[in-house]
């Protein structure tokens, strides 16, 4: 259900915006992003967990809101970033 702290890594090295980024807007984007397909696996299976299922839409929120943040500083970064994690949005 949760990512590995290998899979965090790599995903910290793939969206950094600079060397030793780890808490830039696409980073948290992305990890989260990880968690949320992990997670929406995990419902799949298991249908009645409705605390892993608030924890869910607790992450979808918290990403739409740097995903905001980061539209609102820059339009191309935002459109970047949304293509890369193939979001709809």
């Amino acid at each position: 259900m949760s990512i590995t702290p290998e899979r965090k890594q790599e995903l910290i090295t793939e969206y950094a915006t600079k060397e030793g980024d780890t808490g830039s807007p696409e980073v948290q984007v992305a990890i989260l992003s990880e968690r949320i397909n992990n997670l929406t696996d995990h419902l799949k299976e298991h249908k009645k967990d409705f605390h892993s299922r608030r924890g869910l839409l607790m992450m979808v929120g918290q990403r739409r809101r740097l995903l905001d943040y980061v539209r609102g500083k820059k339009v191309e970064r935002y459109q970047g970033l949304i293509e890369r994690l193939g979001l709809r949005r």
